[in-house]
């Protein structure tokens, strides 16, 4: 063709094509390199982005990194990256995932250096952006690129940052990212200076706020941590004895009230150490050398070892396989059996120091307190299960059996034995005798709590270790039988004593255990010891039938119990049993209000009555007035029932103006109360409107106005009596 190129020219401006605009300028210059893709990829993300839906801009991720690890302008590589943090405005969990594993494969790629100067002011910027999903991206950032970090960043800037984000970020999934975050990177430190830092770090991380924060601690930081203290060689020497002086001087301060919330946080940060400590002594015993891997495996059993917080706290993990934690177990028990621990200076340490620490520790804490006694009994469980059968029955029990001498001559009737009635008894009975349950284990534990029980008992000594041990073995029910067991033999003994304190000890576990029981082992008992020939053991056991009452449903049951009740009460020979009646009164007292209605309008109120009434008789003022104070307080709390009216004319209110009697000489305070109680009744009873025919009326429903209830507990406050129960007067019955 001959067409002049000015013709061709012209012909050719008919097709339309914009090469003057930004895009055009891309498109008409197809990249011929890999270096100018890179650079066109460079140009043209930053445009692309902020068109792309939110829900979709994963999809971008590989086409930014790839640009970001290529691109040879560190400036446009700063503003790929920067795009890439700031990507979607909330990033949930997968699409932080998504970024993650991007930055992961980014570091790989370009090695420490780059990641410090690239990757790492990205992660500073948004460390204390406004969206939570942004700071978390941060937290889980540090942990993720740790491994690929220079060593010194990882011990300065990056533990910085996560001490700033654990110290100061409000939201609990921050930390708790932060801490999962540090627990990466005690796995990878190895600057001995930042030891006591870590430790801070812990301390901190085990009191926060959030359950799920000290969770994560528990599961990543602290093994992590103790991994690292292990290599330090700090685990027996700073560590685990720092932790125990800790839980001393909360003791040592707690005199008046202890911290019981630091006292579970120091002593569940000891138990999550237990694997790490278990896993130093296997690696750095006398047979370590020869734990080699041939031939057959044994088995480890299923059972073995309690169940680890998380794989961390697997002692399988911490040694490097179940084959070998397997080939050292053998070993282990064949040394301790055979051999002894002579030059095992880890194990002997444990023995020497750490369990006569512990034990000492034990002595000191509060019987009464049943969190506590709880907190140790499982620690000391996790601890003779991780170190075996062989070590609880050599090691562990000698040292409480050498601390809880249990002979008869060292019965005092004056003090008693001391130690019986410490939380040492059930610490040692729940923690340690519990380990195992073959049928030798089981004895040793009925043995000891029957042990328990008569000396106490014939020492006139407090019953509240020997409580403590039933309320926490009472709350597993296959100790239930047991539990009868023991108190069975305290049925049965020759010191009315012993069965006084059987008596007793019913009472504790009629709430737990099951009405088939209550019906078979539980009522027999009691009905024997209320026909024993010591009133003391007969008036011991009526507590025990008040809490029947109040928790059993079987009518048959009920009544057995109403028989024998009735019987105390309308027995000639309990006519003058004045402890007989206080013990009755202060259980109606107990029980009243939630017993089964039936019960308490046929059987509690009208004997109430008739107690109150013989009171009037009663010439001994003392005793009058002990009488007088219980009806009181049973009245008090029974007010807070529904009482139908017949009820209330016929025997609550009668019995309530004997009591006012009694009150009128010998305690004007409580006559005040008692006269408003009593004038509140009467006016309920007369404003009977026909809107409510024949219901029932309860005071507690009448005493609303705020006067009287102000004027009411001003005078209450200034009586002796509890507090806890006048306060029921103001309550409606739920």
């Amino acid at each position: 063709r001959k067409l002049s190129p000015a013709f061709h020219q012209a012909l050719l401006s008919f097709c339309r094509m914009s090469a003057d605009s930004r895009l055009g300028s891309e498109v008409s210059r197809i990249a011929d390199s890999e270096k100018s893709v890179m650079l066109m990829l460079g140009r043209c993300l930053p445009h692309i982005v902020p068109n792309v839906l939110l829900a979709k801009r994963e999809e971008l991720i590989p086409l930014i990194l790839c640009t970001a690890c290529l691109h040879p302008e560190p400036k446009e590589r700063d503003q790929l990256l920067h795009i890439l943090f700031n990507l979607i405005k909330r990033p949930d969990d997968e699409q932080r995932q998504m970024i993650l594993t991007g930055c992961v494969a980014f570091a790989r790629h370009v090695g420490p250096t780059r990641v410090e100067a690239e990757l790492l002011p990205q992660c500073w910027e948004q460390i204390n952006h406004k969206y939570p999903e942004r700071r978390l991206l941060v937290a889980e950032s540090c942990g993720a690129l740790a491994p690929y970090l220079p060593k010194e960043i990882r011990s300065s800037l990056v533990l910085s940052m996560l001490q700033q984000m654990l110290m100061e970020d409000k939201a609990d999934l921050v930390r708790e990212a932060v801490i999962k975050s540090l627990g990466i990177i005690m796995g990878y430190i190895d600057d001995p200076d930042k030891y006591q830092q870590g430790f801070e770090l812990l301390l901190s991380a085990l009191g926060d706020p959030s359950e799920r924060v000290v969770s994560a601690t528990h599961q990543v930081f602290l093994p992590a941590y103790a991994a690292w203290t292990t290599e330090l060689g700090n685990l027996q020497f700073h560590l685990i004895p720092t932790l125990l002086n800790k839980i001393e001087k909360l003791l040592r301060e707690g005199e008046h009230g202890l911290d019981e919330h630091k006292l579970h946080m120091h002593l569940s940060a000891l138990q999550s150490l237990i694997p790490s400590l278990f896993a130093l002594v296997l690696q750095n015993a006398p047979f370590t050398n020869k734990a080699k891997l041939q031939g057959e495996v044994p088995q480890i059993e299923v059972t073995r070892f309690p169940r680890p917080a998380s794989p961390l706290q697997d002692v399988a993990i911490i040694i490097g396989s179940r084959e070998q934690l397997a080939v050292l177990l053998q070993l282990y028990d064949y040394q301790l059996e055979h051999e002894g621990t002579t030059g095992w200076e880890t194990l002997l340490w444990v023995v020497n120091q750490l369990l006569p620490q512990l034990i000492e520790i034990v002595g000191k804490i509060n019987v009464a307190s049943t969190a506590c006694v709880h907190e140790f009994s499982r620690f000391f469980w996790r601890l003779c299960r991780t170190f075996g059968k062989i070590f609880t029955n050599t090691k562990v029990k000698p040292q409480f059996q050498e601390i809880l001498r249990l002979s008869e001559e060292n019965i005092d009737s004056t003090s008693g034995n001391a130690v019986l009635t410490k939380a040492t008894v059930p610490i040692y009975a729940t923690g340690v005798l519990t380990c195992y349950i073959q049928e030798e284990d089981r004895k040793l534990l009925v043995g000891f709590l029957e042990d328990v029980m008569t000396m106490l008992s014939l020492s006139h000594a407090p019953l509240d270790s020997l409580k403590a041990s039933f309320v926490e073995l009472g709350a597993n029910p296959a100790y239930h039988e047991l539990l009868l067991t023991v108190l069975w033999y305290g049925v049965v003994h020759t010191s009315a004593l012993v069965r006084c304190t059987a008596a007793r000890m019913f009472e504790l576990l009629v709430k737990g255990v099951h009405e088939t029981l209550v019906a078979q082992r539980v009522v027999p008992a009691l009905i024997t010891l209320s026909s024993d020939p010591e009133i003391s053991v007969r008036i011991a056991t009526i507590p025990a039938f008040g809490t029947i009452m109040e928790t059993v449903t079987q009518r048959e049951l009920l009544e057995r119990v109403k028989m024998q009740l009735a019987s105390f009460l309308e027995d000639p020979q309990y006519q003058d049993q004045h402890s007989l009646h206080t013990e009755i009164i202060k259980t109606f007292g107990r029980v009243g209000p939630n017993a089964e209605p039936r019960f308490r309008d046929e059987f509690v109120i009208p004997h109430l009555h008739k107690l109150a009434l013989v009171n009037n008789q009663q010439s001994v003022d003392s005793k009058r007035l002990d009488i007088a104070t219980h009806l009181f307080e049973a009245y008090s709390a029974l007010s807070c029932c529904f009482i139908s009216e017949d009820l209330m004319v016929n025997h609550f209110l009668p019995g309530l103006k004997c009591l006012r009697a009694d009150m009128e000489h010998l305690s004007p305070e409580h006559e005040v109360i008692l006269s408003s109680m009593i004038k509140e009744c009467e006016q309920k009873v007369e404003n009977r409107t026909v809107q409510e025919p024949q219901g029932s009326i309860s005071i507690a429903a009448s005493l609303v106005s705020e006067d009287t209830k102000t004027k009411f507990l001003n005078k209450m406050g200034q009586l002796t009596t509890s507090g806890a129960m006048l306060a029921n007067v103001f309550q409606r019955k739920k």
